[in-house]
């Protein structure tokens, strides 16, 4: 089965990459884009058929490894 991990920065947390995005896409003459925030996206292939225990396993390995739960969120979804 296939999860995917998104991991964001907190609300709060400052975000230069993203500062950095949003300033070019206005020099490109995108000048109605708001605050933009850079995450990543990690999609897993794990070797179960239970929706639930995919998406534990996705948990726990964004706990531990994926994310940095001090300044960044997570979300895990079952994809395939």
């Amino acid at each position: 089965m296939k999860i995917r991990v998104n991991v964001m920065l907190k609300e709060g947390v400052l975000d230069p990459q993203g500062k950095a995005i949003g300033h070019a896409l206005e020099v490109l003459g995108f000048a109605n884009v708001g605050e933009v925030r850079v995450g990543k996206t990690m999609e897993l292939e794990v070797a179960t058929d239970d929706q639930a225990a995919a998406l534990a396993q996705g948990e726990a390995m964004a706990r531990e490894l994926l994310a940095n739960l001090v300044i960044e969120d997570f979300a895990v979804e079952v994809v395939g």
